[in-house]
C-alpha cells in the first residue's frame, strides 16, 4: 500500500513547501534507506577520495570540489528513481538504478558535460581573482585560509563569494528541475533546462530558500569530515525529486 506522505497530492508551492520537501525526502529514505545510502556512501567516499589526492594543492583542491559538487547531482539521479518509483507504490533496489545509469542517457552525460564546463569556469575565474587579489601566492589551502579568509581587511573573500554566488545562481536555476525532468521525462535538455528557469522565475522565494537549504546541507556535510554526506545526499536527492514534482505541475498550470 503506497505511504500516504510520498502519495500526497501535489500542493501550490510556497515558502513552506521546502521544508516539506525535506518531510517527503525523509519518509523516502525511511522507506527505502539501502539504495539512499549506498548513494552517500559512494558520494561520500569519492569526495575522501578527492580531499587526499588535493589536500596539499589549493588549486587542486578548489578544482576537485567542484568536480565533487558536478558529480553528486548527477549520481543523484538514482535516488530520483527510487522516489518516482516509491510514489508509485513499488520498492526498486540499485539494480534498477544501475540499469538507469549504463543505459547511456545521452540527455544526461551532454548535461554532466555542460555542468563540467561551468565547474571549470568557476575554477578559472576563481584562481584569476585569487591571484590578482591576493597578497601572497597561494599554493596551499592553508595560505587561502591566512591570506585570503582570515585577513581583517574586507574586500577580496567577500568579492569570491559573491563571484562564487553569481555562477552557482544560474547553474542552480538550470538544474533544479530539469535533472529530474530528464528522468522522468523523454524531453531534450534545453526543454528541461528551459522548464527549471521558468519554475525558478515562478517561485523565487521558495527556490531560494531550497538553494539555501542545500547549501546548508553541503556546508554542514563539509563540516563534519563529509560524514554527515551519508545521509544528507539521499535526503537531499528524494527531496529534490518532491521540489521537483511540485515546481514543474505549478509551471504547467500557468
Amino acid at each position: 500500500m503506497p505511504d500516504p506522505i510520498s502519495s500526497s497530492p501535489i500542493r501550490p508551492v510556497t515558502l513552506a513547501s521546502p521544508w516539506r520537501w525535506l518531510a517527503l525526502g525523509w519518509a523516502d529514505l525511511r522507506r527505502n534507506p539501502a539504495p539512499g545510502l549506498l548513494h552517500g556512501l559512494l558520494i561520500t567516499l569519492f569526495g575522501v577520495l578527492l580531499l587526499w589526492l588535493a589536500r596539499d594543492r589549493f588549486w587542486l583542491l578548489a578544482g576537485a570540489f567542484s568536480g565533487f559538487l558536478i558529480v553528486a547531482p548527477i549520481l543523484a539521479t538514482g535516488l530520483y528513481e527510487v522516489s518516482r518509483a516509491l510514489a508509485q507504490g513499488e520498492r526498486i533496489g540499485m539494480g534498477a538504478v544501475w540499469q538507469l545509469w549504463r543505459s547511456g542517457d545521452g540527455r544526461l552525460v551532454r548535461f554532466g558535460l555542460l555542468l563540467a564546463l561551468a565547474g571549470t569556469g568557476w575554477v578559472l575565474n576563481s584562481a584569476a581573482l585569487i591571484t590578482w587579489g591576493s597578497p601572497l601566492p597561494i599554493q596551499k589551502p592553508m595560505d587561502f585560509i591566512r591570506y585570503v579568509v582570515l585577513v581583517r581587511e574586507l574586500g577580496l573573500f567577500e568579492v569570491w563569494l559573491l563571484l562564487g554566488a553569481l555562477l552557482a545562481a544560474p547553474v542552480y536555476a538550470s538544474t533544479v528541475v530539469a535533472l529530474p525532468m530528464l528522468v522522468d521525462r523523454p524531453v531534450p535538455v534545453g526543454v528541461a533546462v528551459s522548464h527549471s528557469w521558468r519554475a525558478v522565475a515562478s517561485h523565487p522565494g521558495p527556490a531560494t530558500l531550497w538553494a539555501a537549504l542545500i547549501a546548508v546541507a553541503a556546508a554542514v556535510g563539509m563540516a563534519t569530515a563529509l560524514l554527515g554526506l551519508l545521509v544528507l545526499v539521499p535526503l537531499l536527492g528524494h527531496a529534490s525529486w518532491h521540489a521537483y514534482r511540485d515546481l514543474s505541475a505549478e509551471v504547467g498550470r500557468n
